[in-house]
């Protein structure tokens, strides 16, 4: 008998059963088609059951030291290094970082102004001028700190073999990567300061390159540490090149120079050569929450881990820009957080008094190496219970 016929003189039979309708009524079809055996178990509902006090207790500890970190797109430079955070940092119930997969540089800011859960945030140092003269955000130097300076995010001009310079690029499409990137408002920056007008196209950069080998844009902009994986997996195109961006009084505000070289694109430039360029400091941002709400205590411990494991992430297997970062630099037009500076202030006393300490063991076992160094040992050793 077919399955469709032997449901329905199953349903007919129970249907035509001595049992009274209001019971049948009032049987769900998945208990119906249950009971004949025509659905699994886990198709009925399940009953709702009050969440016990040891999940409740669960979900507390779970979110009380979790914090954000907003990233960026998955190519892009600034989802490593939040996901290195996320590693090196990571306490489970003392302290947890969510890396967060987001636009990019700009959106990364309106992220942390106004979506939950964002407590802290990658970004560049031009950035703010965009919610300052753009969006005009009241207060925003006041509601986004910054916490360190990170890595240099390098112009990348990517372009087809009929461009020369970057005027020859004038009236034509030219790919600004996804809204909320720094290629939007920083390719917007370099262009409209150099006096070329292009028509722009927002696309992912990895969709764009595919568009550029079909003719329909001329040339990509992207903002990222250099070497990028966009770049560094991309196969020799014939002709295809990154072109020159020269530096001068006219980026002096933001931007560096900078240069893209052989031993970056092994597979885009020819040995020995390299691609003059400028580049912009990117930074680590923070909400500046009061001091008496969670979310700032959830981020002052954030800062205390990130300080204390440094020196982690300046080893393998995280990004090595690690290693050139300086967390006492600062960011021109920028207010540092805080309790940042507090930490950096404290580390600065610190070495002082390390530099007071081993003069002052010498002077104690003058002819005692040995005696001079365990002296200074034992000073450090104090100095580690003091901060605890």
């Amino acid at each position: 008998m077919p399955r469709f016929l032997s449901l329905f003189v199953c349903v007919a039979m129970l249907l035509l059963s001595g049992a009274p309708a209001s019971a049948q009524s009032s049987k769900s079809d998945y208990q119906v088609l249950a009971q004949i055996g025509q659905a699994p178990k886990r198709a009925l509902p399940i009953p709702n059951k009050p969440v016990s006090e040891d999940e409740i207790a669960r979900a507390a500890r779970i979110n009380n030291w979790t914090v954000g970190v907003a990233g960026g797109l998955l190519e892009g430079t600034f989802s490593k290094y939040a996901a290195d955070l996320g590693k090196a940092l990571d306490d489970t119930d003392n302290l947890r970082v969510l890396p967060i997969v987001t636009y990019g540089a700009v959106g990364n800011v309106t992220d942390l102004l106004y979506l939950k859960g964002v407590d802290f945030a990658i970004t560049y140092a031009d950035v703010l001028d965009y919610f300052k003269n753009v969006e005009k955000i009241p207060g925003i130097e006041r509601r986004v700190n910054y916490v360190i300076p990170m890595f240099q995010g390098e112009f990348h001009l990517f372009v087809r073999p009929e461009i020369k310079t970057i005027k020859d690029l004038a009236g034509k499409k030219v790919g600004f990567n996804t809204v909320g990137s720094a290629a939007n408002y920083t390719g917007n920056i370099v262009f409209e300061r150099l006096g070329v007008k292009v028509e722009q196209v927002f696309q992912n950069n990895a969709l764009a390159i595919e568009a550029m080998r079909r003719g329909e844009l001329a040339g990509i902009v992207h903002v990222v540490g250099k070497p990028n994986d966009l770049f560094s997996k991309l196969k020799p195109e014939p002709g295809f090149h990154f072109l020159s961006v020269e530096y001068g009084d006219k980026f002096a505000d933001y931007y560096v120079p900078a240069e893209l070289t052989s031993a970056d694109y092994p597979n885009l430039i020819p040995a020995g050569q390299s691609v003059d360029t400028i580049s912009v400091s990117a930074l680590l941002a923070v909400y500046n929450w009061k001091s008496d709400t969670d979310r700032y205590r959830r981020c002052v411990r954030f800062i205390e881990y990130l300080f204390n494991r440094f020196d982690k992430l300046r080893e393998s297997p995280y990004q090595p820009g690690w290693r050139q970062i300086n967390l006492a630099g600062t960011i021109p037009g920028w207010t540092r957080f805080a309790p940042t500076q507090e930490l950096i202030d404290k580390a600065a006393r610190t070495t002082v008094d390390a530099g007071l300490a081993r003069l002052q063991a010498t002077r104690a076992a003058p002819n005692n190496v040995a005696e001079q160094e365990r002296l200074f040992r034992e000073f450090l050793e104090w100095s580690k219970q003091q901060k605890r």
